[in-house]
């Protein structure tokens, strides 16, 4: 059954899986976040197109050096597709990569450009991995990264770098950190983001996190399949996932194994 208890549950996961690391995306806060000026400002693919809307803002405002855009094919790609489809008009994105389709929202929507894009990626450690590989083939100084990604993966991908970058400075800002209403009795939205997930796609993407984040034998940490570094879950986030899969509100995504692949043996690609 719906109610105020679920929505609270549900917005408990919004709230971890959303990482921030500063309140608000401004050059003076990350720079006192990271310790010193972003050598690159990464935006993720497998965010909804606010997180364009707010990669743009970073490049106006200056926040970093360099500008990447990560995303090959996975998961998201085929909603992102849709959504350009439907904010931009025109039906020439089938085949484009995640990084082509928010480069072009990018220079439609705001007349700018990312820097470079990574076509190759199809998951979050192969996000990580990849971008780590073009940059040091590009010999861009990476000790400070800012990273946007979507709400729900955005502590995840933070874990990859961790895993992956141990020494990299990472400043984490999720794309967005959108609530989940009741309305008319149902689960909602009351002011949705550009291209925000449908409710039930949001819900399912912040519940197949949890057990991602945990780390145990069944979970992506080192415990695990060894595909994150090590992620504290909270004790009330843990109790609101558990509460949320006894009122049966929202499967996990379940992986979907064309865009998986095997755990790196080592921690720098």
């Amino acid at each position: 059954m719906t109610g105020p208890d679920v929505v609270a549950h549900l917005n408990t996961l919004v709230g971890f899986c959303a990482q921030r690391d500063v309140e608000v995306l401004g050059r003076d806060a990350v720079e006192e976040a990271a310790g010193g000026r972003v050598d690159v400002a990464v935006l993720f693919g497998g965010s909804i197109l606010a997180g364009g809307d707010l990669f743009a803002q970073a490049i106006r405002d200056d926040i970093a050096a360099r500008y990447l855009i990560v995303g090959g094919q996975g998961h998201s790609t085929d909603v992102l597709r849709a959504a350009m489809r439907r904010h931009l008009g025109g039906d020439d994105v089938a085949g484009a990569t995640e990084a082509a389709l928010f480069d072009r929202y990018l220079g439609e929507r705001h007349g700018i450009r990312a820097d470079l894009l990574e076509h190759e990626s199809t998951n979050c450690g192969s996000n990580v991995r990849h971008a780590l590989a073009l940059l040091a083939a590009e010999r861009v100084p990476h000790r400070r990264i800012l990273i946007i990604q979507d709400a729900s993966m955005q502590r995840r991908m933070d874990a990859a770098f961790r895993l992956f970058a141990p020494a990299v400075r990472v400043v984490n800002f999720a794309a967005h950190r959108t609530p989940v209403e009741l309305i008319d009795g149902e689960l909602g939205f009351r002011s949705p983001p550009a291209g925000m997930w449908p409710v039930d796609r949001y819900v399912s993407l912040l519940m197949g996190e949890i057990p991602r984040l945990t780390d145990d034998r069944d979970g992506y940490g080192p415990a695990g399949r060894g595909f994150i570094a090590h992620v504290d879950v909270p004790a009330e986030v843990a109790r609101a996932y558990s509460a949320l899969r006894t009122t049966g509100v929202g499967a996990p995504r379940v992986a979907d194994r064309r865009w998986a692949d095997a755990p790196s043996t080592s921690r720098r690609p």
